[in-house]
C-alpha cells in the first residue's frame, strides 16, 4: 500500500488501527488510498493546520470530476476515519472532517434486483470449474442477504450446521447470526467438502482460490458479472440490467418485505444500523400500485361531460 511521504507516521498509524480494528484488507485499501489522495490536495500543508474548511474543498474538488454522491461520502467517511484514528492513538485533537454533511444520494431510486422468478435461471446460469462453490456464494448472498466483504471474510467455524445457523462479521464490525434455509444447508455443505486445499495450513476461510488463498472480494464479483453475463446471454446488449453481485442481497431484501416480513425483522437479517437504510427496499412495483387501486370501489353520482 503506497504511503505519502510526508504523512507517513499518521498513514502507518491509521493502517494500524485499521487492521486492530478488523477492517477487511479490501477495506484498508480503498481508504488508504482516498485519504493519500485528500493529503496530495493539501498542498504540503502540516495535519495541525488542516481545517473544515480543507476537507470540504477536497470534497467539492471530487464531487467537480464528476463522481457520484455516494463515490463522494465515501471519501468522506475515510477521511473522516483517518482523522478519528489519529485522536484514539493519541497522534492528533482535532477532526476537521466531522460535522460536514453528506451528500444527498438519490433515495428514491428503487435498487435493482432480481424477481423471484428470474432466481432459478440466474442459478442455472451459474458454470464452471468452481460451480458448487461459486453457487453456495451466491445463495448465501441471494437467500441470506450476505454482503460480498462478508462472504469473504467466512470461515468454516462459522456455519453450525447442526443448529443451521450461519455467523457474520459485518459493516461495523458486528456480528449477526443468521438462519440457513434448509434448502441452502446441502448446496453449503457440498462447497465445503469440496474447498481446494489452501496453501497455508492455518489458512480458515470457507472459500478458496485456486491459487489456494482466501478467496478475494474481486474474485467474487468476477464470478457474478460472469454469472450475470450468460444469465442475460438471450437478452439483446441495449436492454441488458446492470446486476452486479450486490443486487444479489437487493433480491433477498425485496422478497422477504414482499412476503410480508417485518422491517425489523429484514434490518436485523441485513445487517443495517438503521432502520433508514432498510426503507429503500420498500419499492413497490407499478403492478402492485395498480392491484391495490382496483381492489377501491367508488360510488358517485350522476354528472355529466360538458
Amino acid at each position: 500500500m503506497d504511503m505519502n511521504e510526508d504523512y507517513e507516521e499518521a498513514l502507518e498509524a491509521f493502517l494500524i488501527w485499521m487492521k486492530d480494528a478488523g477492517y477487511t484488507v479490501h477495506t484498508q485499501k480503498s481508504y488508504l488510498s482516498d485519504v493519500n489522495e485528500f493529503l496530495d490536495s493539501l498542498g504540503g500543508k502540516t495535519l495541525e493546520n488542516v481545517k473544515k474548511f480543507h476537507v470540504v474543498s477536497y470534497l467539492s474538488s471530487v464531487r467537480e470530476r464528476g463522481v457520484s454522491d455516494a463515490t463522494r461520502n465515501r471519501k468522506h467517511a475515510s477521511v473522516n476515519c483517518f482523522f478519528k484514528a489519529l485522536i484514539e492513538l493519541e497522534l492528533h485533537n482535532v477532526n476537521p472532517a466531522q460535522d460536514i454533511k453528506k451528500s444527498r444520494t438519490d433515495k428514491n431510486r428503487a435498487p435493482v434486483y432480481l424477481e423471484e422468478s428470474e432466481m432459478n435461471k440466474f442459478f442455472n446460469a451459474v458454470d464452471g470449474k468452481y460451480r458448487n462453490r461459486n453457487l453456495a456464494i451466491f445463495l448465501l448472498m441471494a437467500y441470506m442477504g450476505l454482503r460480498v466483504g462478508e462472504v469473504h471474510t467466512l470461515d468454516i467455524a462459522d456455519f453450525n450446521l447442526e443448529r443451521r445457523l450461519l455467523s457474520v462479521f459485518g459493516k461495523g464490525r458486528k456480528w449477526r447470526t443468521i438462519p440457513v434455509p434448509e434448502s441452502v444447508c446441502p448446496v453449503l455443505e457440498l462447497a465445503i467438502a469440496e474447498r481446494l486445499l489452501p496453501k497455508r495450513n492455518k489458512e480458515t476461510a470457507m472459500f478458496i482460490s485456486q491459487k489456494g488463498r482466501r478467496l478475494s472480494i474481486r474474485a467474487i464479483q468476477q464470478a457474478a458479472s460472469d454469472t450475470f453475463a450468460r444469465f442475460q446471454d438471450d437478452v439483446p446488449v441495449m436492454n441488458r440490467m446492470p446486476y452486479s453481485s450486490h443486487k444479489l442481497r437487493h433480491s433477498f431484501a425485496t422478497m422477504l418485505l414482499r412476503k410480508g416480513a417485518d422491517l425489523r425483522t429484514v434490518q436485523e437479517l441485513l445487517g443495517h444500523s438503521s432502520i433508514q437504510t432498510t426503507t429503500v427496499y420498500t419499492h413497490i412495483t407499478s403492478r402492485e400500485k395498480e392491484e391495490a387501486m382496483s381492489k377501491l370501489t367508488l360510488e358517485l353520482p350522476e354528472f355529466s361531460m360538458n
